[in-house]
C-alpha cells in the first residue's frame, strides 16, 4: 500500500508541474479534470482499508514527508529553471492530502501552515508585474512577506501611495526574498518578480529612467544585496537611481539621529499610543503602560540604526518607549534586555508592536506567538507586568510612513533636493584641511557610512582635493571627466589608496579611497568611475559645507 499511495501521490503532483508558472507561457498540457482525478485516486487510496493499523500510520507519515521535501525544495533563496514546476508540484501534492495527513507535515523548514494558514485573501494584492512599463518606472523593492493580509496592507499600501504621488510613473514590484516568493507562488498562484526579473522586465520594455525605492528598514544586508544587483544594470538605463530606505542614512554612533528617524519614531509611537486606546503618550505613561517596537536586529554595522531609534526615542521625552530586535542585536535590543529595561523603569503594562514595514512571520510568531520563546511568552513568564498586549500592524500601513517614502523617492527625482548651500568659494577659502559633504547622483556611488557622508578636502595655493573612503574595493578608477574621456589613449586616472575604515561596533575593513580634484564648492561635476567588470560610468558630484579640521 505504502508504495502504490506514494506513486499516485507524486502522480498528482506531477501533473500540477505541467501547469502553466510564472517563469512560462507555455499551454497547460494535462486539464484541471485530469489532476482532480489523479488527487482524488490518491486520497481514496489513502482512506482505504488496511488489515494493519501501523501500515495506514506509515503510509499517512510517509505521504506528509513526501510533501515535507517538495516544500523544503522551494524554501530556498534562489530561483532556478525549476522553481516554477516544484511550487506547483508542492502545492498538487499538498492538496491530494487528507487533513489527518496534513498535520504530519514536517521537514526542515516545512510545517502544515505552510500551505495551511489562513493569512488572508492574496487577490487583495496586486504583484504589479506588468509589462508596457513605459520609459519611466519606480520600482519598490521590498524583502516581502506570505502574510498576504500584511502584503496588500503594508507593502500595497506603500506602493499605492507612490503611485499616487507620481501618476507618470509606472509603478512596479520586486521582492528580495526568493523564500517568500516561493511561497506565495506555490500556496496563491501570485507570481512576484526577485530584483533580476524585475530589472529585465524593465530592460526588455525599453525603461529609460529607473528610480528604485527600497522599503527596507536601513542600509542593512539587504540593502546592500540590492546595491550589487543594480551594479550589473547601469548602462542598461539612461538613469538609475536609487532613493533612501526608511530610517535614511546610518551614522556613525548611537548618538547620530535624523529627521527620518524622528518621523518614524513619532509616527509609529502616535499609532500605538491611538491603537492602544490612550489620547496621548503621556496618558499611558500615567497608567503604567510602555511600548516595546520590536525591529529585526542585525549583526551587519547598520544595527546602530537600533540604538540611533531608542536614543530618538530619548530625543523626543518618550521615555515608556523602548526598541528591541528579534536577533537581539544590537545586544541591549535582545527580549531579555529590554524586559529587565522595562521592568526597572517601573511600567506594569506592556504593549507589544512591531517596528518592521510588514506584520508578517516575526509580528504573528516571534513576537505574538504561542511558543514559549516568542516574546509575548517571554514577558509573560517573566512575572513583572500584569498585562501584555499586541499590535499586529506593519509601518507600511501608517499614511506618514507612506509619505516618507514619497519624500525620498522626490529627492532622487529632483522634487525636492535640497542641497547644503555655503557660499563658499574656491576665492574665499583658506588653505588648510576641512571636513566636506561629498555628495553623488547614485545610492551605488558614495562615501563609506563610517565616514558620514564626509571626505577630507585639502585647499593648498587655490587649488583644490578632496579625499574620499569608499564603502569597497568595487571601484577601481575614478577619472575626474566623462566615462568617454576616461577611455582614450593617455587619458590620466585616480589610483585607489588603501583606506582603513572603523564602524560604530568597533570592526575595521579596508576599502579603497581616492584623491579627487575639486574644481568648485556647490557645484556639480563630473567624476566617471569604473568598476572590476571593467565598464565606465558617468556620475556628478558635488562638494559642500566644508568645516575647518583642528
Amino acid at each position: 500500500m505504502k508504495k502504490k499511495l506514494t506513486y499516485l501521490i507524486c502522480a498528482a503532483a506531477a501533473a500540477g508541474t505541467l501547469m502553466t508558472g510564472c517563469g512560462s507561457s507555455d499551454a497547460s498540457a494535462t486539464t484541471a479534470e485530469e489532476t482532480a482525478t489523479l488527487t482524488e485516486a490518491a486520497a481514496e487510496e489513502t482512506e482505504a482499508p488496511d488489515t494493519s493499523a501501523q501500515s495506514d500510520t506509515d503510509s499517512d507519515q510517509a505521504a506528509a514527508d513526501a510533501v515535507a521535501a517538495l516544500i523544503d525544495a522551494i524554501y530556498v533563496q534562489k530561483r532556478t529553471e525549476d522553481t516554477d514546476a516544484q511550487c506547483a508540484e508542492a502545492k498538487a501534492a499538498w492538496d491530494a492530502l487528507t487533513d489527518e495527513q496534513k498535520e504530519l507535515v514536517e521537514g526542515e523548514n516545512a510545517d502544515p501552515d505552510y500551505f495551511g494558514r489562513d493569512t488572508g485573501d492574496a487577490a487583495e494584492d496586486d504583484a504589479r508585474n506588468q509589462d508596457e512599463i513605459g520609459e519611466n518606472e519606480l520600482l519598490v523593492v521590498s524583502f516581502g512577506t506570505s502574510f498576504n493580509d500584511s502584503r496588500s496592507t503594508d507593502i500595497k499600501g506603500i506602493e499605492d501611495a507612490l503611485a499616487r504621488a507620481w501618476p507618470d510613473w509606472a509603478v512596479r514590484r520586486a521582492f528580495t526574498a526568493q523564500i517568500i516568493i516561493n511561497h506565495i507562488q506555490a500556496r496563491d498562484g501570485e507570481c512576484i518578480d526577485n530584483v533580476q526579473q524585475a530589472l529585465d522586465r524593465a530592460v526588455a520594455n525599453g525603461v529609460k529612467n529607473l528610480v528604485v525605492q527600497p522599503t527596507h528598514l536601513m542600509h542593512g544586508a539587504e540593502y546592500d544585496e540590492l546595491m550589487d544587483s543594480l551594479q550589473d544594470y547601469q548602462d542598461q538605463f539612461e538613469t538609475l537611481k536609487v532613493a533612501e530606505p526608511l530610517l535614511g542614512e546610518v551614522g556613525s554612533d548611537a548618538t547620530i539621529i535624523n529627521e527620518d528617524k524622528e518621523a518614524v519614531a513619532v509616527a509609529v509611537t502616535a499609532e500605538a499610543v491611538a491603537e492602544a486606546g490612550y489620547d496621548s503618550l503621556d496618558a499611558a505613561a500615567e497608567d503604567g503602560v510602555a511600548f516595546v517596537f520590536m525591529g529585526h536586529g542585525t549583526s551587519h554595522t547598520a544595527k546602530v540604526s537600533y540604538s540611533q531609534m531608542q536614543t530618538q526615542m530619548a530625543e523626543l521625552g518618550y521615555d515608556n518607549v523602548f526598541i528591541g530586535t528579534v536577533e537581539g542585536e544590537p545586544e541591549e535590543t535582545a527580549c531579555e534586555a529590554v524586559i529587565d529595561a522595562v521592568a526597572e523603569a517601573g511600567y506594569t503594562k506592556v504593549v507589544l508592536r512591531p517596528l518592521m514595514v510588514v506584520a508578517g512571520d516575526h509580528a504573528n510568531n516571534d513576537m505574538a506567538g504561542e511558543d514559549e520563546d516568542s516574546w509575548l511568552s517571554m514577558f509573560t513568564a517573566s512575572g513583572h507586568f500584569e498585562r501584555i498586549d499586541t499590535q499586529i500592524e506593519g509601518l507600511g500601513r501608517i499614511e506618514a510612513i507612506q509619505a516618507l517614502y514619497v519624500a525620498h523617492t522626490g529627492t532622487v527625482m529632483g522634487e525636492a533636493v535640497a542641497w547644503l548651500e555655503t557660499g563658499e568659494t574656491v576665492d574665499t577659502l583658506e588653505d588648510g584641511v576641512y571636513a566636506a559633504e561629498f555628495s553623488t547622483d547614485s545610492s551605488m556611488f558614495h562615501v563609506n557610512e563610517a565616514c558620514d557622508g564626509k571626505g577630507t578636502l585639502t585647499v593648498a595655493d587655490g587649488q583644490m582635493s578632496i579625499h574620499i573612503s569608499l564603502t569597497s574595493k568595487n571601484i577601481v578608477n575614478l577619472y575626474p571627466g566623462l566615462a568617454a574621456d576616461a577611455q582614450e589613449e593617455g587619458a590620466k586616472l585616480l589610483e585607489p589608496t588603501t583606506d582603513t575604515v572603523t564602524y560604530s561596533d568597533g570592526i575595521t575593513e579596508e576599502v579603497n579611497g581616492f584623491d579627487v580634484p575639486v574644481p568648485a564648492l556647490n557645484e556639480e561635476f563630473d567624476l566617471a568611475l569604473i568598476g572590476g567588470k571593467g565598464v565606465w560610468y558617468d556620475h556628478s558630484v558635488r562638494v559642500s559645507n566644508p568645516q575647518p579640521l583642528e
